[in-house]
């Protein structure tokens, strides 16, 4: 920087090569270089020149001296301005995160205190890590709508450029709208995955203060959505698919911005996307504010991260118009539904993108991996249509979005995801409920002296009335004990359990367990046990004379079915040519019948009985033939008596059992066993299997021997040998079919649906 004072008298006369000398000889032969250093005054007849040199920051060219060649994502990645962050990023905790602070504090206590002291803290660290893990997973399994609003806004979590460099091959960033300048807040650019070509476009934030001043905080100005325009066109020209990336809380609104035509630019976005000819596929990676977002979201897929959020308003912005309170977001976030499980259920989202425990920022390269397979997945589907199909599949998933219309019936797909009408149950005072059950019980008994059949319809009426009474009881017990959202959550995490598993996971039968004893423990305590008790016993009671009002009308209709068989004629002829038959052949017993006799006697009971289960099948019951014989009953109803000594003697063998389970030194054994596995983890080397089975063994054999104790085992030894010597006296099933046997007719049992049966 230099500054010159002059008096413009001083340089009449004088010639312009006295007053500027040569710069390569300096000022009065005094070198640059040496200027520079120092303040420096030159006087002159009449002139003064002063100057100062100031020192400026040599200018950064974007290209290093010795550039990599082999770098991912080719040379030209030396020319973004993109680069690894000299330091890392600070770790932020979100308050609901709080609780696992703590946790995390004690390992890393008790690491240090194995540090210093040498001893071995193996067991306490790897119990408080899996005390640590679990608490992490019910935290992130039933995050709240305002706390994955918290975590899509979380400072650490992964922008639009720390997925595109981990996914792509080779990405080349272009810059500019051509009428305007470079909006940082919206990155363009060109990449590959796989050997694919792609059109790369979406919002970027920084990663730290510094960026996000740069970034205008991933709020994109008019030249931004011109600049994602521009790309747009390019990338229909050429015929590559379109991967955008939202995560904005919105356009930026400031003065300056609408004069440029922000809701312009965001209006031409929208027409134009619409008329791409190349597939379109869209990712919330983190929160998509209204216009802001959509400007680069109508595509053929709207996919979210499981932790992102899409919303025409903040929950804080909402809060504020209709509770005149920013403090109420949590509750307009829940109302909005704007979580991307919640979207996905109106059709509005049509993917989940997984994240890890912890949110994306936890593990951003395993989440980058999640969006490259599911961008290939989606792509897959998308490049399979031609264009005609590609424009319509695009237009019809914004225009089925909230459609409906009077007097069409609503699709069963739709309905499913309609918030269900609640239903209101219209109660009855106790006294009005007590004069009908009254009125319904005289009613029974007048029919059950008349011998005709009680009033099937009244009594059904009865019990549905009952049981919704009984329903509403039992809820408004839960909702005075404090149990009501417990209940709820456990409702929807056994909804997605049964949904993917077959059986159910054994923490969550603790946790219905733990919720039925204390529902239990506090039913009696609740201010509307009596009625509930009341409306409870009324219910069982007309089940029950509905089920007797059955079981009776069951039983004219089975031996009606019966009379019928066994009064057709054919039946009966047979019947009696076989009873003349058996007469003739003067045998006193069964067994003394010949052969032919013995057949034709067996084939026409088969027969018979066919034709009952037959006509007992027509009545829509499920039949099965049970045979018996009376003898082998009577050996089973004598060999009941030695049912107590056996019962006794397990008594015996589980308390022994129980003695030796509660003992010091099989306890110790039980715990080193659980600590071994727990140090093996899923792939256990070759000495923790070793160590895993040696304990194994050990415990059996302390079993084995408290089982085996000369005391239980001669009582064992002498109880077998009495029921043997029981069952030889007997006969044996065996040796009582030689003997003479009293036939007696089959028995035919029908098994019901409610599990009655009837014989």
């Amino acid at each position: 920087m230099a500054s010159i004072s002059y008096s413009p008298a001083a340089f009449t006369g004088t010639a312009a090569s006295d007053l500027l000398r040569s710069s390569s000889n300096g000022v009065s032969g005094i070198p640059l270089k040496t200027l520079g250093k120092a303040r420096f005054t030159v006087k002159g007849r009449d002139a003064t020149v002063a100057a100062k040199m100031r020192k400026v920051k040599k200018h950064e060219y974007p290209w290093p001296a010795d550039p990599d060649p082999n770098v991912k994502g080719g040379v030209l990645t030396h020319l973004s301005a993109f680069k690894p962050l000299k330091e890392k990023q600070k770790p932020v905790t979100l308050d609901f995160e709080k609780p696992l602070v703590a946790l995390e504090k004690k390992i890393i206590d008790v690491r240090r205190m194995a540090n210093e002291t040498g001893l071995d803290f193996s067991d306490q660290i790897i119990s408080l890590e899996n005390k640590y893990q679990q608490a992490l997973k019910d935290l992130y399994t039933h995050l709240t709508p305002i706390q994955r609003v918290n975590i899509a806004r979380h400072p650490n979590r992964p922008t639009f450029l720390d997925h595109v460099f981990s996914i792509t091959d080779k990405f080349v960033e272009l810059h500019g709208d051509r009428a305007g300048y470079d909006d940082p807040a919206v990155v363009t650019g060109i990449g590959t995955i796989d050997g694919r070509r792609y059109m790369f476009m979406g919002h970027q934030k920084g990663r730290n203060t510094k960026e996000n001043i740069q970034r205008n905080f991933g709020m994109p100005t008019p030249h931004g959505y011109r600049k994602a325009l521009r790309m747009m066109y390019y990338a229909d020209h050429h015929g590559f698919p379109i991967v955008t990336f939202i995560d904005t809380p919105g356009a930026f609104a400031d003065l300056k911005s609408e004069e440029l035509g922000q809701g312009e630019a965001i209006a031409h976005n929208l027409r134009t996307m619409f008329g791409l000819k190349v597939p379109i596929i869209s990712i919330v990676i983190g929160e998509g504010g209204s216009g802001g977002a959509l400007a680069i979201g109508c595509a053929n897929k709207l996919l979210m991260l499981e932790n992102a959020v899409f919303y025409v308003a903040s929950p804080e912005a909402c809060a504020a118009i209709l509770w005149k309170s920013a403090k109420a977001s949590p509750k307009a976030a829940e109302k909005l539904r704007i979580t991307a499980t919640e979207l996905s259920k109106l059709k509005i989202c049509d993917g989940i993108i997984p994240e890890p425990l912890g949110g994306a920022h936890a593990d951003p390269a395993w989440t980058s991996q999640q969006i490259k397979a599911t961008i290939n997945e989606t792509m897959d589907e998308l490049t399979a249509m031609d264009t005609e199909k590609l424009l319509k599949h695009r237009m019809l998933k914004f225009r089925k979005l909230g459609g409906f219309q009077e007097g069409v019936p609503v699709d069963p797909k739709k309905k499913v995801n309609m918030k269900k009408k609640e239903e209101t149950v219209g109660r009855t005072s106790k006294a009005e409920l007590e004069g009908e059950v009254e009125k319904l019980k005289q009613q029974i008994l007048k029919a059950k002296e008349s011998s005709t059949k009680p009033p099937e319809l009244a009594l059904k009426d009865m019990i549905e009335k009952l049981k919704k009474e009984v329903d509403h009881e039992y809820s408004e017990a839960v909702k005075a004990m404090g149990l009501k959202d417990r209940l709820a959550m456990l409702r929807e995490e056994v909804s997605k359990v049964s949904s993917k598993d077959q059986l159910m996971n054994p923490v969550i039968m603790d946790k219905i367990e733990k919720l039925k004893r204390e529902f239990n423990q506090g039913l009696a305590a609740a201010p509307n046990y009596t009625t509930l008790k009341y409306k409870l016993d009324m219910l069982k009671e007309f089940s029950k004379a509905k089920s007797l009002s059955e079981a009776a009308t069951l039983k004219q209709e089975v031996n009606k079915k019966f009379n019928e068989v066994m009064g057709r004629p054919e039946i009966n002829e047979k019947f009696e040519a076989l009873k003349a038959e058996v007469q003739n052949s003067g045998a006193s017993s069964f067994v003394d019948l010949d052969q032919g006799l013995k057949d034709k006697i067996l084939n026409m009971k088969k027969e018979v009985e066919l034709e009952i289960i037959n006509a007992l099948e027509s009545l829509g019951l499920d039949v099965e033939v049970v045979k018996s014989n009376a003898k082998v009953l009577g050996d089973q109803a004598s060999l009941s008596v030695f049912k107590d000594k056996v019962e006794y003697l397990n008594e015996e063998i589980n308390k022994k059992i129980e003695n030796v389970v509660h003992s010091s030194e099989l306890k110790n054994m039980m715990e080193s066993l659980k600590l071994e596995i727990a140090k093996a983890g899923k792939t256990p080397n070759i000495e923790s299997k070793s160590k895993i089975k040696a304990l194994e063994q050990q415990i059996k054999q302390r079993l084995s021997e408290a089982i085996s104790s000369s005391e239980l085992k001669g009582k064992h030894e002498e109880l077998k040998a009495e029921i043997s010597e029981a069952i030889q006296s007997s006969g044996g099933t065996d040796g009582s079919l030689q003997k003479e046997t009293k036939y007696e007719e089959p028995r035919v049992e029908i098994n019901l649906g409610a599990n009655r049966s009837f014989a």
